[in-house]
């Protein structure tokens, strides 16, 4: 055979080749959210890396992002492919056409959420927040949790100032006086409590609150490698266990990744969070329905969204 033909026969080959192996490696991009989650331990210890690249799948973080709803946004432009979030949050995102399917699902600790105000404050009930300014994250959680404190108390949305702000935006706020009340999740309540000389007027049990903490991955990567899902599904089941077997150590994580390394807020994180994760079935489902329900019913929604078209049970 001809030397030219021969090397342009293995030059074809490798070429073959390469392309195969390049065509076999996934990219994930998840969108890290400082939040006490099983994903935020499984950051700090490097499972997840470990456990994709043992099936040539390239794990790349990306933010960390203010809260779900702007970690939804970049999902929704194809800059990440997962994230974590709370499902009301979730609800408000695919009423509005986001393509996002719920795969991992926490009930939210009763005391992982409520509504804060200062030490100092004259606000004593729910009934005390007619005419005052409340910080929440607009169709999130704090939007949510102030709409049942409302409709509990008797006074309509309309007579409150919403303050449309991010957690940390609204920290500053909180601290400097220009809201009167807050209506917030962790780690920011438990940083409230803590550090910012928050009083708790209504905690999440109180409200009726069905909200949770849910893992996020978009349509088109489900729909692509749903193998990946299902590693990543593993390995946040495995963190959950080590979490509820060590409390204090998991919220001493979470409480450095937010830059604090006192040890009261890091025991509360732990105390609070460690809580079941669950796959996204019927139960789980039916709660989310809820909050699409209640969300409708006070009008932050025009319609109900297919709640079981956009999850998955693993």
């Amino acid at each position: 055979m001809n030397k030219g033909v021969l090397r342009w026969l293995v030059a074809a080959a490798l070429g073959m080749t390469m392309t195969a192996q390049a065509a076999d490696e996934i990219t994930l991009r998840i969108g890290f959210l400082r939040a006490p989650t099983d994903l935020a331990l499984a950051k700090e210890n490097g499972s997840l890396e470990k456990a994709l690249a043992a099936h040539n799948v390239k794990l790349v973080w990306a933010g960390p992002f203010s809260s779900a709803a702007p970690a939804y946004e970049a999902m929704n432009a194809n800059a990440i492919d997962m994230t974590t979030g709370s499902s009301t949050a979730f609800v408000t995102a695919i009423a509005a056409g986001l393509p996002l399917v719920f795969f991992g699902y926490q009930a939210m600790s009763p005391d992982g959420e409520g509504i804060v105000v200062r030490n100092d404050s004259t606000l004593k009930t729910l009934a005390d927040l007619r005419g005052k300014k409340v910080a929440v994250n607009k169709g999130g959680t704090g939007e949510y949790l102030l709409s049942r404190a409302l409709q509990s108390a008797g006074i309509k949305e309309s007579e409150v100032q919403k303050e449309y702000l991010t957690p940390t935006d609204s920290g500053s706020a909180f601290v400097g006086g220009h809201v009167d009340a807050w209506a917030v999740w962790d780690p920011f309540l438990s940083l409230a409590r803590q550090s910012y000389e928050g009083r708790l007027l209504t905690n999440g049990k109180q409200l009726g609150s069905e909200n949770a903490v849910g893992y996020f991955v978009t349509e088109q990567f489900n729909r692509t490698h749903p193998e990946v899902v299902k590693i990543v599904w593993q390995v946040m089941k495995e963190q959950n266990v080590w979490a509820k077997a060590h409390p204090h150590e998991a919220g001493k994580i979470w409480a450095q990744q937010m830059g604090r390394l006192g040890e009261g807020l890091g025991d509360q994180l732990g105390e609070v969070n460690t809580v079941p994760l669950s796959s996204v079935g019927a139960d789980q489902r039916q709660h989310i329905q809820h909050v699409a329900e209640w969300y409708l019913q006070q009008g932050l929604i025009k319609a109900i969204p297919d709640i079981q078209g956009h999850s998955v049970e693993l």
